[in-house]
């Protein structure tokens, strides 16, 4: 039987890649056939995502995918970060760049918010995290101040669902990425009304909810023209980056929780139900939507991002550094000098990261980092301990214990951070698959096309086709030691 091929295409806030999944008996094989950067474009003091060049590069991976010889692909799916979105006007016109989650519109709205429908009421619709960023207070924000664009708006689309329409011409809201924007009722998986009337949010431009597997249409004849295809159907994967990449988890243990690690950190369990109490609402948890009628139990954590930040910054100066070679310097760094709250709202998107954890600590009373190498451990050390805490609370919430942690996506690769979070949560750590986004984007097409049976099957085609490492606990009451410290000094309030 010959391969049959899928097309996954995976926008990061960070970087784009078009990667080709091959199933070929008992195997998948992945071919990445284009990569790029992505980075939002600052204008008049907003943050803006370049979507036409975005969207442009999206095509360079289909020619690149023509002229590779993948002419007949059997679907392609479309996966970004979440809670961002654009507008369509009249005549399918696209109204402006879509803004960019970390743009400081959304500056006093989640307050504003909260005025006009109580933060618990909110949360026990939705079962979402309360973050500025959210596609909620985005919205409120237009509101607010620029009505008279969403006066000439035909649909709202999410940035999958925007690239999905460019494709196709179809205006559709995909489940997972709907799920992220905390206007979706969590029990019955739909837009909430009354969140709409009551923040006088414009509930008529939300585009009609499909789940995951959905095939959508095929492409434009313009785009097949263009870049050389086949007449070919675009798939809604979880259109959800962390969706797509928690179905790619290669499930070995009926206990077990993943961290998708990379910009963010989203750490998690899989349910059939949302949890949605008090404890999940004071602990900041959110319910996102799965695939095959599953809730992704989960917190947004700060991630990779603040290395990422720091690096940029070293390299502007001449640096000229990589992560593997600032986490080499990490090792030799000594353990536990100073420790940050990663999730500090300092960190969201300061224009120095590390004078912003030069500012933490000595607003904490700690020595402030001295060279790269400290930065670095300081970094790494405190996203292990944040994941401890919330994977503590994960379990306290759900009253299910957990005895592995599937660490998943390009955070993976990073050794000195996987040993770190075995030694932090005191359970064994399986890293890998890297591409797990592009893989998880690729299995939910083929269950779609029916060359997959089922989730199951296709994780566990991802298990025989991957490399896995493990990584056991060690140091275990030196770290235990650092972990109670921390937790008193950054997060005992959270716990009452």
């Amino acid at each position: 039987m010959p391969a049959v091929k899928f097309l996954a295409f995976d926008f990061g806030a960070e970087s784009g890649r078009a990667i080709l999944g091959e199933l070929a008996g008992s195997r998948i094989r992945l071919e990445e056939i284009h990569r790029f950067p992505n980075h939002p474009v600052k204008v008049l003091g907003h943050l803006y995502w370049n979507l036409l060049y975005l969207f442009d590069e999206l095509k360079q991976g289909l020619i690149k995918a023509s002229r590779s010889g993948h002419k007949n692909l059997a679907g392609i799916g479309v996966d970004t970060w979440g809670v961002d979105f654009g507008l369509v006007g009249k005549r399918n016109q696209i109204l402006g760049n879509p803004f960019c989650y970390r743009d400081l519109r959304t500056k006093g709205m989640v307050e504003k918010a909260c005025q006009l429908i109580p933060r618990e009421e909110l949360y026990y619709y939705t079962g979402i995290q309360f973050m500025p960023l959210n596609t909620i207070f985005q919205l409120l924000s237009m509101v607010e101040t620029t009505e008279y664009l969403l006066d000439v708006t035909e649909k709202i689309l999410f940035m999958p669902d925007l690239f999905n329409f460019l494709l196709t011409g179809e205006m559709l809201s995909e489940y997972t990425i709907a799920s992220t924007s905390q206007l979706l009722n969590a029990t019955r998986r739909t837009w909430e009304p009354v969140i709409f009337k009551r923040l006088n949010l414009p509930f008529q431009l939300m585009a009609p909810l499909i789940e995951p597997g959905t095939v959508i249409g095929q492409i434009l004849p313009e785009i097949a023209e263009e870049t050389g295809l086949q007449p070919v159907e675009v798939v809604a994967p979880a259109c959800h980056d962390t969706a797509s990449a928690v179905a790619a988890v290669p499930v070995q243990s009926p206990r077990w929780a993943y961290l998708s690690s990379g910009t963010w950190s989203l750490l998690g369990i899989e349910v059939r139900e949302p949890i949605i109490n008090k404890k999940s609402l004071q602990y900041n948890f959110t319910n996102e939507g799965g695939v095959k009628g599953t809730i992704r139990f989960l917190h947004n954590t700060m991630g990779l991002w603040l290395l990422q930040r720091c690096l940029a910054k070293w390299n502007r100066a001449g640096a000229n550094l990589t992560y593997a070679e600032v986490t080499k310097l990490a090792e030799k760094a000594p353990p536990f000098k100073c420790l940050i709250d990663v999730d500090d709202l300092i960190f969201l998107n300061p224009p120095d990261m590390p004078r912003a954890i030069v500012e933490f600590c000595r607003k904490t009373g700690q020595p402030s980092p001295q060279n790269k190498g400290e930065f670095t451990r300081c970094i790494l050390e405190s996203l292990a301990l944040k994941y401890r805490y919330v994977l503590e609370k994960i379990t306290e919430v759900s009253g299910e214990p957990i005895e592995i942690l599937h660490i998943i996506g390009g955070g993976s690769q990073n050794e000195v951070l996987n040993q770190f979070t075995a030694n932090a949560t005191g359970v064994e750590v399986v890293a890998g698959p890297v591409e797990a986004t592009a893989l998880g984007n690729i299995i939910i097409q083929a269950i779609a096309r029916k060359e997959l049976t089922s989730l199951e099957e296709g994780r566990e085609l991802i298990a025989l086709s991957f490399p896995l490492k493990r990584y056991e606990p060690r140091e275990r009451s030196v770290w235990e030691d650092v972990y109670q410290k921390t937790r008193s000094l950054f997060w005992a309030g959270q716990d009452q």
